[in-house]
Parts: structure tokens; sequence; C-alpha cells
């Protein structure tokens, strides 16, 4: 059965946060990017571009939380946790984010792409340059790299796509050059997209 299948039938075709019924599609919960049901939720395009674009943020939408993030399924009590948290300061998903509880690995998940963290305690990582670097930025390296536990040599404008954030360290980035997947000081790297 393929995802979307497998997320219509456990979310009923409905989004599983505010309930629509149209522009419905399966939204990966980062930094988890598994085809698999239960790193994912089933979105309406409304709360996909609010998710990811806060500048498009609308508060009254999001009072469906109250409802979802009780959900059974942890991707969608995930993203609930995360929106309640970037919405704090409106007063109402604070007393819903006390009622929340998650183990430890589901709150490592839901803090793992910063929400709920003061700005001060972010980790942020940034280029040579100092441009800051996202989940899937592309990248080239500035100098050639020797790679620890093989003979390879990662050149001097190598490209590298699609990178990925070691949430935990601001100096790491993951990405795959030359097919191998290598961990990337960021000092090393410009971004390029």
């Amino acid at each position: 059965m393929s995802l979307e299948k497998d997320l219509q039938k456990r979310s009923g075709s409905v989004c599983e946060l505010c309930s629509s019924t149209e522009n419905l599609s399966p939204f990966a919960v980062a930094p988890k990017s598994s085809k698999d049901a239960v790193d994912n939720a089933y979105l309406c395009s409304t709360c996909q571009e609010q998710i990811e674009d806060p500048t498009k943020m609308d508060a009254n939408h999001w009072r469906c939380l109250n409802e979802s993030m009780w959900n059974e399924n942890t991707a969608v009590q995930v993203l609930a946790w995360r929106m309640l948290s970037r919405l704090k300061s409106e007063g109402w998903p604070q007393d819903l984010i006390d009622m929340m509880y998650f183990d430890e690995d589901t709150q490592a998940w839901a803090e793992a792409t910063g929400e709920g963290i003061d700005e001060s305690e972010k980790v942020i990582h940034r280029d040579a340059n100092g441009a800051i670097l996202q989940n899937g930025d592309s990248v080239v390296l500035i100098k050639d790299l020797k790679v620890k536990g093989s003979s390879m040599v990662a050149k001097q404008g190598a490209a590298v796509r699609n990178i990925t954030l070691v949430h935990d360290n601001a100096e790491h980035i993951e990405g795959r050059v030359n097919s191998q997947h290598i961990v990337i000081l960021t000092k090393y790297v410009k971004k390029t997209s």
C-alpha cells in the first residue's frame, strides 16, 4: 500500500490537524524523511503552507489544535506541539502545551526543529560566510577534505545537495559526496541555494 493510501485510511481522508477535506497530501515531519506513515501526517495545503512559512501564520486557523493535539499518531502530536509552541505568545496555546506529555524520544523529535526553544538556545548552522543553512539546502566545499575512516578526499568545489543539519551541533551537517554519506564541518562549505 502506498504512503498516501495508508495516510488516507488512517485519517479518514481529512487533514489530521484541521479536519479539512481539500488539497490533502502526505507531509514528512522533520527531521524524519521516510516514506513510513508513522513519520508523516496527512495535511491540507493551508496547514502545510503555514507550517513551512511562519510569515503566513493565521493564529485562528490553529484553534483546531485543541482537538488534534490528542491524535493517537505521534507525528500529528509532534506537529501540534510545534505549532502551539510557535503560537504561545497568543496566550491560549500555552495552556494546551501544558496539558501535553511526551516520552523522551517524542519530545526530542518535537524540539528537533527548534520550536519551543528560546532563541538564545537554538542551534543555528552557518556556512563559511555566515549564511544560515537549512535542511535541504545545497552547498559547495571550499577546500579539499580528507574523509575520516576512508581513503576518500572530498574535492574543493564538490556540490553537496539536500544537506541534513545535525540538530545538536551547529558545526556539523550531513550530505553525500561522490555517493558517500559524510559529516561535513560547516566552516568548509558555502551555501549555493
